[in-house]
């Protein structure tokens, strides 16, 4: 499921950053994101795997057993914490449950593995198997079996993990030995962990019952007084006698002596003995009733007892002495069907299915029947009992089987099972909608955030970025003025008679690479476009944002402009273009103008006389104002006077030339590296 590559994300991102996912990602070729119950193949976990060994520099077992200690945490904090907390009082136990917890989910995940499979990355197949044997030094074998090869080094991440968080010890596992079996399904991998452990005392701990008056009476002494050492070690002995110290948490001074007092009482608790009656106070037919899904088979797997309600189902189970193998197989675990394997597994949970070849021909249409259960070995005599309930989801699993509510027994928890199953199933459905919607307006939100990058781009490319930002918010604009800023205009030369002897086509060409040219330069010397006019292309410097540095700004981009216009084609001549520029330094007022297409403009007598600058100049020269000279003159250019020339509709006026930048190079005035 989505939910293991979902934990892996999260570690990858947590640990590494969210460069590192991305570079995995990338490199793995798989989505960003994945939906926690949809069904995901084994091939992307194991991509992401691969790939994180290659960029991390780290083996696959370290990658893999880092993985499974944060999955248990993960898993903690998904909400299943309680679930995993209380599979057992000890180490053993939890190992020893976690089969059935796997087949409880599956229930509820309508497949054959689980969300919660812990030691494997699953998808609709089946789920590992565990056996856990005790060694009488207290540790312990486990017995690993899985479809999927090479994941096996996330057991002991996982299993090392939940002994630490839940039982308070540290244990080391190690790889005894490797094996692979031949199931029904193909080769198994079964890998056998050697489990040792040392106990391990939080600082909350060992403070636990000093602290807690309640749970200890008056105080440590009184208990300690109540007690003599005898009786105490007698006690302990016991205990440790009973075989409970087999991966269990060992407990301290303390816990050992509320373990074996009556609190209050001060009396030491004795052993456990049940009572047995002589005979057994049931009959048959009340048995065979009452547990009406259970089967009592000996060691040649024949026949020797069946309830009611599973006799119904399979008819042929009312002759007694038939053989359990020929109308059942068993699905889980992956075993033979023989006495020995299936004591050898004793304490897992055993999934029986009907034979559909061994069932009334009017019933070979319908889903075979699965059944849940428990093995007990009946020593006294020779057989095995299977106590079990049908394996259904839903109600709808029970109607295509032609069962009933009323052929489970009224003290089975499986009638409420598959109704609590059902409203469970509606609401994991519902979950899943909103979380497949959650991911399309993730996705919807990531291109609308792209496509607003690009509006606001296209924005800022005709407005100034603080006006833009004032007219989005809804806020009127007001004029500005500005003391002194620097205006320049240029032009192409014969522009008039290029387009009387060009296709339309050739002249949108030509000034479509001049303006590019242009444009880019505005960037390198930070200065404002404010619009073009056919051939003519108009700047400002410290406009909108006042700089004292506007006139060497625009002095650097005229320059450029020159350099620029010299790799555009004249399409009449095929010779380079020539242009004038001209510049001018005053001061203006500028404000927007228009509602359906604002326009930034620029207003006063600045604007005109850098405009006869440049109708005034000269083709390939810049044609500087007296009032620009003057800011120019101590900025490391280099300037030459052309004179007093006569201004249409200023009179006669002194400028000059602008030559080149004595401190700069060609390739630092283009931007060029």
């Amino acid at each position: 499921y989505g939910f293991i590559n979902t934990c892996l994300k999260s570690l990858v991102v947590e640990k590494y950053g969210e460069e590192t996912w991305e570079k995995l990602r990338l490199q793995a070729g798989v989505q960003d994101s994945f939906l926690t119950f949809e069904v995901y193949k084994d091939e992307i976990t194991m991509q992401l795997v691969d790939k994180a060994c290659q960029i991390l520099g780290v083996p696959a077992d370290m990658v893999l057993r880092e993985f499974g200690e944060y999955f248990f945490a993960f898993c903690k904090r998904s909400g299943y914490d309680h679930m995993l907390r209380t599979l057992g009082g000890n180490l053993y136990e939890f190992i020893e449950n976690l089969d059935a917890l796997h087949s409880y989910l599956s229930l509820s995940y309508q497949a054959n593995t689980d969300v919660l499979v812990l030691f494997v990355f699953p998808q609709e197949m089946n789920a590992p198997s565990f056996r856990v044997e005790k060694n009488e030094d207290g540790s312990m074998h486990l017995h690993y079996y899985s479809d999927r090869r090479g994941l096996c080094h996330i057991v002991p991440g996982i299993i090392s993990a939940a002994a630490l968080d839940f039982f308070n010890i540290e244990i080391s596992m190690e790889i005894v030995n490797e094996t692979e079996e031949e199931e029904r399904t193909g080769k198994k991998e079964h890998i056998v962990f050697l489990v040792t452990q040392n106990p391990v005392f939080s600082y909350k701990e060992r403070n636990e019952f000093s602290s807690s008056p309640q749970y200890l009476g008056d105080s440590e002494k009184q208990i300690e007084n109540q007690l003599n050492k005898e009786d105490l070690e007698k006690a302990k002995n016991t205990i440790r006698d009973r075989g409970s110290s087999v991966c269990p948490v060992k407990k301290s001074h303390w816990k050992t002596i509320r373990g074996i007092i009556t609190l209050g009482k001060g009396k030491l608790l004795r052993g456990f003995d049940p009572v047995y009656p002589k005979s057994l106070w049931i009959d048959t037919k009340t048995f065979c009733n009452g547990l009406p899904f259970h089967m009592v088979f000996d060691k040649e797997l024949r026949v020797k007892q069946a309830g009611v309600s599973i006799q119904k189902i399979v008819p042929g189970l009312r002759t007694m002495g038939i053989c359990l193998d020929h109308y059942f197989s068993i699905v889980h675990p992956e075993v033979p069907f023989t006495i020995s394997s299936i004591q050898k597994f004793i304490n897992s949970q055993f999934v029986f299915q009907t034979r559909r070849e061994m069932m009334p021909e009017s019933w070979k249409q319908r889903p075979m029947l699965e059944l849940r259960g428990q093995m007990i070995w009946m020593e006294s005599l020779q057989c095995m009992l299977y106590l079990c309930s049908p394996l259904l989801r839903t109600l709808h699993e029970l109607e295509e089987r032609q069962m009933h509510i009323a052929d489970i027994a009224p003290h089975d928890v499986t009638r409420d099972l598959i109704l609590l199953n059902q409203q469970r199933l509606a609401e994991m459905e519902l979950s899943n909608q909103l979380e497949r919607k959650k991911e399309e307006l993730r996705i919807l939100s990531k291109h609308l955030e792209e496509e607003k990058k690009k509006t606001e781009a296209l924005l800022y490319a005709m407005l100034p970025q603080h006006v833009a930002n004032q007219l989005k918010e809804g806020k009127r604009v007001e004029a500005g003025e500005f003391k002194e800023c620097t205006i320049l205009f240029s032009d192409v030369v014969t522009f008039t008679n290029i387009c009387a002897q060009c296709e339309p086509i050739q002249i949108v060409l030509m000034l479509n690479s001049m303006y590019l040219r242009f444009d880019r330069l505005t960037t390198v010397h930070d200065v404002y476009k404010v619009e073009t006019i056919g051939d003519a292309y108009m700047v400002v410097g410290g406009v909108p944002v006042p700089v004292p540095t506007h006139a060497e700004r625009v002095a650097n981009f005229a320059l450029g402009m020159i350099i620029a216009a010299k790799g555009v084609q004249n399409p009449v001549s095929g010779n380079p273009i020539q242009i004038r520029v001209g510049i001018h330094t005053g001061p203006v007022l500028a404000g927007v103008v228009g509602e359906k297409m604002p326009r930034y403009c620029l207003f006063g007598d600045t604007v005109n006389i850098a405009s006869r600058m440049e109708s005034h100049g000269v083709p390939s020269k810049i044609h500087l104002s007296s009032s620009t000279y003057q800011c120019l003159k101590c900025k490391n250019f280099e300037m030459t006077e052309r004179g007093e020339i006569e201004v249409k509709g200023k009179g006669k006026m002194h400028t000059y030339f602008l030559i080149r930048n004595k401190t700069a190079t060609e390739n630092e005035i283009m931007g060029r590296p």
